[in-house]
């Protein structure tokens, strides 16, 4: 099943808003219902594929065949961007001019090769597609030449499991769900379950260093990853023999992260583990984000650190952000304070060991517990957050999010730069936006912040989010921050990239983009700027 191709996910769970959360928008935000709807997927002119025949012909040569390359207008339409909210706006208004030329979709790694290898004959750009769930302007290329989606669900197989070491090899287009389904038919788990899951692939879960919401317990998805195998127009380069090794710099480090433009991961070998006996969520208030974020840093530094750890401020808790399936209902107007979710997964005696001494540290801390069915209802909405982005579009309003990361130290200062900016930005412009905040990710030497905006969209909403998003970054970067904790660089954030790690990195990783990419095939402009 393809995604809704101007929104998130599958059609049929799209859900409108409350009637009070309609008129909370209106009255505090000055939201206006849309001036006019946007355009059906028929509607939307496409012209003709770029390429020529000899171009197809052999690309067809490469994928084996006409059903496995596409250049229909529905194929190329889903294949256009990602999910962000810009992304999305310009879909609903029928901008197609980052459409590609064709869809390839390969079966093999061998195929991958092949079809490289025909687009640097005929100078044709290419651009790994997975689940295209990117929301950092990953899919949408600096076009130069013609490009094509290398669409990879045809590579979606479980290659080798090792019970003994715990290990499963995995193909890159293998969304995370079947993934599961199918290691769990081996009584082993992955444990990687980003807002995205639904929807996203192990490929590109590499390719962007994903991180998931069970991540304090799992850890992140390039922590997971043991071995990488890589398509290049160099040639195929293979890495990771050994769960830990001295032999020279850890090449895995190159691949990991590198958003395509290196290389297209043709499979993944990761660690597993067993399929929990149990799994617990409940919820914790704490009267301030300041003193939640110190009981997390408690667990997080000196244990027992629990499989699921999350903390909203206190205006993501009051709207009820933090339980999507609360949004608009007075439980979470009653809640008040900061909520925060704990989640515990393993064995029954494990599991309660760890709840015990967790709780002991939290209320220590100041926190209250607030029972199982806060963490119940987040652990039943955790993937709903996409659909009530679309909502809130639906109704007139501009809704984005934005993340980053720092060290303990420098949390609190991140926090309140970038929220101000924000704020300030949009308010400037007139229209005073909800700026919601919750930590998602810890680790002992610091955590993750992710930023919920939602104002009125205003005459020209993509550009009206521009200078926010500018104030945003640079705020981060003031402050201490990365610029991407999980959703990547891409286009978006790659200028801020450049400056965090300074240009001499990336000489060098440039270097290396022209050695396995010496024409510059693979997504041009992303991560790194285009020679």
């Amino acid at each position: 099943m393809d995604m809704l191709w101007s929104g998130w996910g599958d059609p049929a769970r799209a859900t409108p808003l409350p009637d009070t959360v309609t008129g909370l928008l209106r009255d505090m935000l000055g939201v206006k219902p849309r001036s006019a709807e946007p355009v059906d997927l028929d509607e939307i002119y496409v012209p003709e594929s770029p390429l020529d025949a000899t171009v197809r012909q052999a690309l067809l040569a490469a994928v084996g065949g006409e059903e496995h390359l596409r250049t229909d207008a529905e194929s190329r339409i889903r294949r256009t961007r990602g999910k962000s909210t810009p992304d999305l706006l310009r879909m609903r208004e029928g901008d197609t001019s980052d459409l590609p030329a064709a869809v390839a979709l390969p079966a093999s790694h061998d195929e991958v090769l092949a079809v490289l290898k025909a687009c640097v004959v005929h100078d044709v750009a290419v651009v790994p597609f997975g689940g295209g769930t990117s929301v950092v302007g990953g899919l949408a290329p600096e076009r130069r030449r013609p490009f094509i989606a290398l669409d990879l669900r045809r590579m979606d197989g479980l290659l080798a499991l090792d019970p003994i070491s715990r290990t499963a090899t995995l193909q890159p287009g293998l969304r995370a769900p079947h993934a599961e389904a199918l290691l769990a038919e081996h009584g082993f788990t992955l444990g990687h379950f980003p807002q995205s899951y639904e929807w996203a692939t192990i490929g590109g879960f590499a390719a962007a260093r994903s991180s998931g919401q069970a991540s304090a317990g799992y850890g992140r998805f390039d922590e997971m990853v043991l071995g990488l195998t890589l398509a290049t127009p160099a040639g195929t380069l293979e890495v990771g023999r050994a769960p830990r090794s001295a032999a020279g710099p850890d090449l895995r480090q190159l691949v990991l992260g590198s958003e395509g433009a290196f290389g297209v991961i043709t499979s993944v070998t990761v660690r597993i583990r067993p399929v929990p006996q149990i799994r617990r969520y409940e919820g914790w208030r704490f009267d301030s984000f300041e003193a939640g974020a110190a009981a997390l840093r408690r667990l997080a530094q000196d244990g027992p650190r629990p499989t699921v750890l999350r903390l909203s401020d206190e205006t993501e808790t009051l709207i009820g952000l933090a339980q999507p399936g609360a949004i608009g209902s007075a439980g979470a107007e009653q809640l008040g304070g900061c909520l925060a979710i704990a989640g515990y997964e393993g064995t029954e005696e494990d599991t309660t060991l760890r709840r015990e001494r967790a709780a002991a540290v939290l209320r220590e801390c100041g926190g209250t517990y607030v029972g199982p069915e806060p963490g119940e209802r987040w652990a039943h909405g955790r993937y709903s957050a996409p659909y009530l982005r679309d909502a809130l579009l639906d109704a007139g309003a501009f809704a984005e999010t934005l993340e980053t990361a720092a060290f303990w130290s420098r949390l609190p200062e991140l926090y309140s730069s970038v929220r101000a900016a924000v704020i300030g930005t949009l308010t400037e412009s007139g229209t005073p936006p909800l700026v919601m905040c919750h930590i998602s990710h810890v680790y002992e030497n610091g955590a993750s912040l992710y930023f919920t905006v939602v104002s009125a969209q205003g005459d020209d909403p993509v550009a009206h989010w521009a200078p926010a998003k500018h104030a945003a970054n640079e705020a981060i970067m003031v402050a201490g921050g990365t610029i991407s904790h999980h959703h990547g660089v891409g286009t978006d954030h790659r200028d801020w990239y450049v400056r965090e790690v300074g240009p001499l990195a990336i000489d060098a990783l440039q270097a290396v983009k022209r050695r396995l990419d010496p024409t510059g095939l693979l997504n041009p402009g992303i991560l790194l700027p285009a020679d």
